[in-house]
């Protein structure tokens, strides 16, 4: 129970921080896109460093979440941080009331993710990963991160917006994988979380993922890069809790309502994706010609 109360807290705290991060990068100038100029520029923000405190905030209680749970439970909880987002979006930039549409499309992705985890069971598991399986998956994260960032240097808008996010989720969920692994080596002492290398990974990794995460916002909507970024880290990080913490889930037919669960989860995703909610959300309604009903 402490972990998954710890998993919400990291998703409420990580949707806001992104919601945030989306109001001062998307006001942000276009061709500081995919440059360290772009950080310059936001640190000189304050809603953008109010967006930084949460994510430290969700680091902190993610490391908690990690540490007492399977990943394969924890990442996939992190799916309601699309809904709170929008939702949390929807009050900030446009303060009105939402739309039954709306909150449909909300008890569609809470509904469909309670049904996965109850259908899936994940569990079991080691706390730390063998030292032979790193650099499998290492080399397995390398390859599709350079897939989904030359897809998203490529192409633009909306389009790069959900190909960052994408490459972001996956970042965040090997993020999540080391953190886990790091957090196993306090039980030989807190000397030992910094004499091995997955804490040091796992900074970087996740200032790497914070900086793709940032023009993923500046490129496009929240509609475009928060599905990919939500549902991505999920599905990426039960991968890493199967294949490098041998975490377990049922299987057999069991497999039907898992399947069924997550097209519910994905319809609920597009729905809220197609609301007024999640348009233009770092834009002032009256401004875009567009009524602030949602």
């Amino acid at each position: 129970m402490i972990s998954i109360l710890f998993a919400v807290l990291t998703a409420v705290s990580n949707g806001t921080a992104s919601v945030l991060q989306r109001r001062a990068a998307a006001t942000a100038p276009e061709e500081d896109a995919m440059r360290f100029q772009l950080l310059r520029d936001l640190l000189r923000r304050p809603v953008w460093l109010g967006g930084i405190a949460m994510s430290i905030v969700a680091a902190v209680c993610q490391a908690v979440a990690l540490a007492t749970g399977p990943i394969a439970i924890v990442q996939p909880i992190f799916m309601i941080e699309l809904p709170f987002t929008l939702v949390l979006g929807g009050l900030l930039f446009h303060g009105s009331r939402f739309s039954r549409h709306v909150w449909l499309a909300i008890a569609a992705v809470a509904v469909g993710l309670a049904l996965f985890l109850m259908a899936a069971a994940p569990s079991g598991g080691n706390a730390s990963v063998s030292s032979g399986s790193w650099p499998v998956a290492l080399l397995a994260t390398g390859l599709f991160l350079v897939v989904t960032l030359g897809i998203g240097l490529k192409v633009h808008g909306n389009a790069r917006a959900a190909a960052l996010g994408l490459a972001a989720a996956c970042g965040y969920a090997l993020t999540a994988a080391l953190m886990k692994d790091a957090m196993a080596r306090l039980d030989h002492g807190a000397g030992a979380l910094f004499t091995g290398w997955q804490i040091y990974a796992t900074a970087a990794m996740g200032v790497g993922s914070l900086f793709v995460l940032q023009n993923a916002l500046q490129a496009g909507s929240l509609a475009a890069s928060q599905p990919m970024l939500s549902i991505g880290d999920a599905l990426i990080s039960t991968s890493y809790g199967v294949t490098l913490f041998a975490e377990t889930l049922r299987t057999g037919w069991w497999l039907v309502p898992q399947v069924l669960a997550m097209g519910v989860v994905l319809a609920g995703c597009i729905g809220l994706s197609r609301s007024p909610l999640a348009d233009g959300m770092a834009e002032n309604p009256s401004e875009r010609g567009v009524p602030a009903a949602v």
